[in-house]
């Protein structure tokens, strides 16, 4: 079975670099927030094109702490997209705020501009734009309308390392983003970690309070703080595939490129352009035959989301809120695998699969 996502096979194509990596943190002695973290987080910045990365311990953090770093109290409303991992929705009520989950686009699968535009009726709210699978939102649009209304944007860019809109990294739009390196992300560690990336000294000074008790001072905490950290090895496994990322991308997107010619002609809606391809999307009203018969033929698929967050248990209103783009979305969406270690003969074996169940589905 080749496999939707394969974090192994990143681990395997870089092994000696990461293992040299992996043993030089052991032999330091040092484990926690030392200079394998810091070389990353100025490594990152550089790489998205802003002044400050702080490392923590996976993507969640990363966006709740972007929030209350950048709007330090509580009690007001964040715009952001119901197409998305749980997480997002997730952070932003960890952080104090009230989501507010509007459609996403029909060709984009981001956020959907005219939706945001409906829903920004005061000054001081916040926007999180989902990057979703690699593809960016429309940030031209978007800031436009923040700075109209005097909204603040932060971006959820967990699924979007070195995604450009307009030749810009995503990550640097916004007054801070937040990233996740999970393992089958663009970039991904060997275990949980995230990092929020911005370029205000004042967030960035306040995200470092808020990772670790609020200390200034070692046991002196100035301000009410957790315990979310990047661990040394993981900065350092992370520093390795940073290298990599560019050429992985580009690897992505031509696996994307021959995908689109393969299916042109199938009646599938194809995932727009543009983007880094964290998952390849295909949408088909007969998901779930097509995915069976993929499955029978040695190709595993994903379902990247099954259940919009607005119609989730812990999230769900009542009567339940209606964002009909997006749940037709989740009716049809499938996931094809989607890395760069996939080889020319599986991915000539996955085209085949997919256009012979597709025609056996007309």
């Amino acid at each position: 079975m080749i496999p939707p996502a394969n974090p192994k096979a990143s681990y395997l194509a870089h092994q000696k670099e990461i293992d040299e990596a992996i043993r030089r943190v052991n032999e330091s002695g040092w484990y926690i927030l030392g200079p394998e973290v810091e070389a990353f987080e100025a490594e990152f910045a550089t790489y998205i094109g802003v002044k400050h990365c702080v490392g923590v311990g996976n993507g969640t953090d990363a966006l709740r702490l972007a929030v209350q770093a950048a709007i330090p109290f509580r009690g007001g409303e964040g715009i952001t997209v119901s197409m998305s991992a749980t997480a997002t929705v997730a952070a932003i009520t960890e952080a104090g705020w009230q989501p507010i989950m509007v459609d996403i686009h029909p060709d984009e699968y981001t956020l959907d501009p005219g939706a945001l535009d409906a829903q920004l009726t005061a000054p001081g709210m916040f926007i999180v734009p989902v990057h979703l699978y690699g593809q960016p939102a429309r940030m031209d649009v978007i800031m436009r309308l923040a700075k109209e209304r005097e909204a603040i944007v932060i971006e959820d860019c967990a699924q979007a390392h070195g995604a450009e809109f307009a030749g810009q990294r995503v990550g640097s739009f916004g007054v801070a983003a937040a990233f996740s390196f999970y393992p089958t992300k663009n970039l991904g560690a060997l275990g949980d970690g995230g990092a929020l990336v911005t370029n205000s000294d004042e967030i960035a000074e306040q995200a470092r309070l808020l990772r670790m008790y609020g200390w200034r001072e070692r046991y002196v905490s100035d301000i009410h703080g957790g315990n979310s950290r990047l661990d040394e090895l993981q900065a350092a496994i992370l520093r390795v595939k940073l290298q990599h990322l560019d050429a992985d991308n580009a690897r992505r997107i031509r696996i994307a490129e021959t995908y689109n010619a393969a299916f042109a002609d199938l009646g599938l809606k194809l995932p727009p352009t543009g983007g880094v391809y964290h998952q390849y999307v295909i949408l088909h009203s007969k998901r779930d035959e097509l995915r069976q018969q993929l499955a029978s033929k040695g190709v595993g698929t994903a379902t990247l989301y099954p259940v919009p967050i607005h119609l989730q248990p812990a999230y769900a209103d009542d009567p339940p809120l209606s964002l009909p783009v997006t749940e037709q979305f989740c009716r049809e969406l499938l996931c094809l695998p989607m890395y760069p270690e996939l080889s020319d003969g599986e991915i000539e074996a996955i085209c085949e699969a997919v256009r012979e169940a597709a025609q056996a589905l007309d």
